[in-house]
Parts: C-alpha cells; structure tokens; sequence
C-alpha cells in the first residue's frame, strides 16, 4: 500500500484534505467528501456529542465536573476543545449539522468566568485567538475580538496569556494561537491593512527565531516544539507553524528552511510520520495511537512539504 492509498484508507476528514492538498482532485470531488465529515466517522461523532444545550460535556472550557488535578494534562472534552477540533477536521460549517450544532451554541454557551456569549471571547489571547478562527469558520461576527487582540500584540510581534501576570515577552504557543486566528480572519472577510499588519508582525516573530529555537542564544526554546502531534490543541510544534505559514499562500521564507528539515528528518523509512506528542488528558475517543505512524501528521508533513517544492512523492 502506498502512503497515499494508506491515507485514503481513514476518516473523511483526512480524506478530503488528501484530495485536496496533495492530489489535486476536482472541487466536486472534494466537496463531496468533505461532506462527510459531518455524517461519518469522527466529525459525526463529535456533533452526535453536543447536548441540547449547546454545551459538550457540561463545561465551556472544562467539562461539568471541572479538571482532576491528580490526573495528566487536562480535559479536552468540553465545548472549547470539540469546537476547535471540528474546524480541524475540517467539517464543512455550512452543512445543517453543523449549523444547527453552531446556532446551539450562539444561543445558549456563555463564559464561565465572566458570562458573555462564546463567541465574544474571554480574557486570555490563546483562547481569543482560537475563537476567532473559530467564529470566521463557522460564520459568526468576531471584529470586536480581532481589534482586542490587535491591541494586545506585543513588541517583539507576539503574544502570551502571561502578560496578565508580568510577562513582558511573547509565547510561541500564544502567538500560533492568535496568528491562526487572523490568518483565518483574513480568509474568510478578506484582508485588512490593520490585521495584515498584526500578522506580518506574529510572522516575523517566529521567522527570526527560525521557528522553534530561543532568540537571546539560539537554543531550542523547548525540545516539544520539534515533537509533532494532532491534535494540536493549543500547543506550538514546527510542524503547526510550517502549516499556518502554508496557508497563507506565500512563497515560502528562506529562514523556514531549519524548520522543514527537521520535518523531513523525521520521515520514516515507509515515508509515514510518527504521532510523537499526544497532550495527555480526557478526550471523546482516541483517532491514533501515540509512538505509532500517523495519518494526521503525515497528511500534514506532506502538505508542507509539497508547498516548499521538497517532495511531489505520495
């Protein structure tokens, strides 16, 4: 079996990207199967979980019980988290599961902490980020949100939840947060001079680092940002960053270069990828096995590399 044909042989929502980020299928092809993902497998799944209420396991951001603290990692089950594995997926938001499954949330999912409608956002930017490419995704208005985050980037051209307790220096896995968003903004309103800006900026901030090393000393700022995984959550790894860079549709930089041989060093020798970082904690069910070769990352390494002209070997 090919590495292709092994790709096709899994869930619709890694089928239709495989048709359409590596094997150029007609639109019809494409759209045909990813709408799919809202009646098989797991997007299905996912959407068949959604209570009445809106709600995914009783909580926004943590399910109804809260987090066991005694437990690895976190719980990735509640609202927040499924959302924001959905626009991974890929499912199609104008399918009618999903916007029956969207108005749900619109009408009914408030903030914990502070009350207000999901898709107004909270406090920390990690979270706001997240919200607002899921809002532009499924259609919901967001620009108060998009002007907050503008106004919290930081200097260097990033940002971290931490500023809230003194942090003055941007956070790899904050500013991947927020740079999807507005990457996201961009493409689904169109662009605009002041969030085009912002973005360039995030940017920059991860190209002067060369992706995933410290800018003070040139050190790995942390040996996980080179382990790839799927979901991401809000974690930042070099392959999340190499695929918002892909999605913009510019040109590779020639600073990226660092970053994609370390994708390419960790092809295995049947040309698949390895699921290396799970982010332990409670999730709906289990799409692979850590340690073992991964269809989500492989789907992913072979975009990126396709965009940079490295591979066109399926």
């Amino acid at each position: 079996m090919t590495v292709t044909e092994w790709l096709l042989d899994s869930d619709p929502s890694i089928r239709w990207q495989v048709l359409r980020d590596l094997l150029d299928a007609s639109p019809d092809q494409v759209a045909a199967e990813r709408a799919r993902v809202a009646t098989e497998g797991w997007g299905a799944r996912l959407l068949a979980a959604q209570a009445a209420d809106g709600q995914w396991d009783g909580g926004v951001y943590d399910p109804a019980e809260g987090r066991d603290d005694d437990a690895p990692g976190q719980p990735w089950t509640a609202t927040h988290h499924t959302l924001v594995l959905l626009r991974e997926l890929g499912v199609d938001p104008v399918s009618e599961q999903v916007r029956e499954a969207i108005a749900r949330v619109r009408a009914n999912v408030t903030w914990d902490h502070g009350g207000q409608d999901y898709f107004s956002g909270e406090v920390e930017p990690c979270v706001n980020g997240m919200v607002v490419a899921l809002g532009d995704y499924f259609g919901e208005a967001v620009e108060p949100l998009v002007n907050r985050l503008l106004g919290e980037q930081l200097s260097d051209g990033g940002w971290n939840c931490e500023v809230e307790r003194g942090s003055t220096r941007s956070s790899f896995h904050t500013t991947i947060c927020v740079l999807e968003g507005l990457l996201q903004h961009e493409q689904s309103q169109g662009p605009s001079p002041d969030v085009t800006a912002a973005r360039r900026r995030a940017e920059e901030y991860l190209l002067e680092r060369r992706m995933f090393r410290r800018l003070s000393t040139g050190q790995i700022a942390d040996p996980d940002f080179t382990r790839f995984s799927f979901p991401t959550r809000w974690f930042y790894d070099v392959l999340r960053g190499l695929d918002c860079f892909r999605r913009t549709g510019d040109a590779p930089d020639p600073r990226l270069a660092e970053a994609l041989d370390v994708v390419e060093s960790k092809r295995g020798p049947d040309g698949r990828w390895r699921l290396e970082n799970t982010h332990p904690g409670r999730v709906h069910f289990e799409m692979e096995e850590e340690g073992e070769p991964s269809r989500w990352v492989t789907l992913r390494a072979l975009r990126v590399l396709r965009w940079t002209g490295s591979t066109q070997s399926f």
